[in-house]
């Protein structure tokens, strides 16, 4: 499975949850998130999306944790059996 699949279902899920995956574009700031995910009642995180079995890269994980220092979700998704988990995670906090 690519990334790519595993992508187009998080877009996908996320829309049939009434949210939006955006592309998340950072120029000048590398190792950001691949996707923001906003959902009903002001619910968001950021997704970083790999193909499975792949681990995020040492740049990617720095970004993660200043994410998460300032108080932001941030998870990494590998596999498609993640994403409703993942989705429904966000959606309860």
């Amino acid at each position: 499975m690519r990334e790519k699949t595993i992508e187009a279902k998080l877009i996908k899920t996320a829309k049939s949850m009434g949210g939006i995956a955006l592309k998340f574009v950072s120029p000048g700031c590398d190792g950001m998130p691949d996707r923001l995910v906003l959902l009903p009642d002001g619910k968001l995180a950021f997704i970083e999306l790999k193909a499975p079995g792949r681990r995020p890269r040492p740049l990617q994980e720095k970004r993660k944790r200043q994410l998460e220092t300032l108080g932001f979700s941030v998870f990494c998704i590998d596999g498609e059996d993640q994403i409703g988990g993942i989705l429904d995670e966000i959606q309860s906090s």
